[in-house]
């Protein structure tokens, strides 16, 4: 219930007169419907909105407990508060119905002050539980949001020290999130990649300065020293309950294993290479033939799409790498707009 609403009370009771003298307590200030039985009322609160139920036990049929057991057991219905107006004042029935789930009990005759203080404590509870929940998850989102950045930031860090500006781990973020689209995964599970591939090459920071910023090929030596920057890369990020840096580290780990084994570190193959692992190959590859480094001149679009073309079914998932190759027009956006 939002703040400008007027809070819809929903009455249920077999005897029209005791609908009468509750609606006539709550109708100036309050929108009232009403039920006459307990089935009627589990209908109308799947069609419409409610926000308090006050709700009859002696009913035929279906008492009033058995009324509150069913919306206490719907996901729907289970936060509408219900409280019990009732003739029966022993304890033993107050108490079961708290224990359905009921936020209060009333007692007939009810007296119309009594009745309205309890329903705006009611309404004035879940205003407070709704702020919170707002709060919390506004909390929430600024603290991932700032994770996120904080990892971005980190990836940066890492390309820094073999490219100028850093932004190749923004290309290849946002390259990687139209190819996983592509390739059928969800929308959060995209994004999932999108966060987490900034940190591909987190374990760079572990390379000598010599070997990272040399200015031709890597000798045999210096190349195996290269290739054990993904197993730094994970032990850097971790084991952590955090989804996205858990997704961080395999992307870390699998994103040079190659199709047919050939890869490193763990000379994975075909669909035991994480999906993730497989599209960071793709996009890391594609973005680094086509920038500068300090090994090499950037490569034309054309030339690095013809030599990846000849490593499909070699380095390349064949079937990823078709979807890649019709992202290609909104992937030269990307690299425009993001250009070093």
């Amino acid at each position: 219930m939002r703040d400008l609403d007027i809070a819809t009370i929903l009455v249920v009771d077999d005897i029209p007169e005791n609908i009468i003298t509750l609606s006539g307590i709550l109708r100036d200030k309050y929108r009232v419907v009403f039920a006459t039985n307990g089935l009627e009322a589990l209908e109308l609160v799947q069609k419409q909105k409610v926000d308090l139920i006050l709700l009859d036990v002696m009913m035929p049929d279906m008492d009033g407990f058995e009324v509150c057991q069913h919306l206490k057991a719907n996901i729907m219905t289970r936060d509408i508060p219900v409280i019990f107006v009732t003739a029966l004042g022993d304890v033993h029935n107050e108490a079961k119905g708290l224990e359905l789930g009921a936020a209060d009990y009333l007692h007939k005759p009810c007296h119309s002050a009594i009745v309205l203080l309890r329903v705006q404590m009611h309404l004035e509870r879940i205003h407070q539980n709704l702020a919170l929940e707002n709060l919390v998850r506004e909390r929430t989102a600024e603290l991932n949001d700032t994770r996120i950045e904080i990892l971005r930031r980190l990836g940066r860090a890492a390309e820094y020290r073999d490219n100028e500006t850093g932004m190749h781990v923004i290309r290849v973020s946002k390259i990687t999130y139209l190819l996983a689209l592509a390739a059928g995964v969800t929308e959060s599970h995209a994004q999932l990649l999108l966060n987490a591939s900034p940190l591909h090459d987190i374990g760079k920071i572990g390379i000598p300065d010599y070997i990272l910023t040399k200015p031709g090929p890597l000798e045999p030596e210096e190349m195996l020293i290269m290739k054990t920057h993904p197993n730094i890369g994970a032990k850097i990020i971790g084991e952590h309950p955090s989804e996205l840096l858990q997704m961080a580290r395999v992307i870390a780990l699998t994103h040079h294993e190659k199709w047919d084994g050939s890869g490193y570190p763990a000379q994975l193959n075909g669909e035991d290479i994480p999906l993730a692992g497989r599209i960071v190959a793709i996009t890391d590859v594609f973005d680094a033939l086509t920038s500068t480094r300090p090994y090499k001149s950037a490569w034309t679009v054309d030339a690095a799409l013809a030599y990846m073309q000849s490593q499909v079914g070699i380095a390349f998932d064949p079937h990823l790498y078709q979807l890649f190759v019709k992202l290609i027009p909104d992937i030269l956006t990307i690299r425009q707009e993001f250009s070093d």
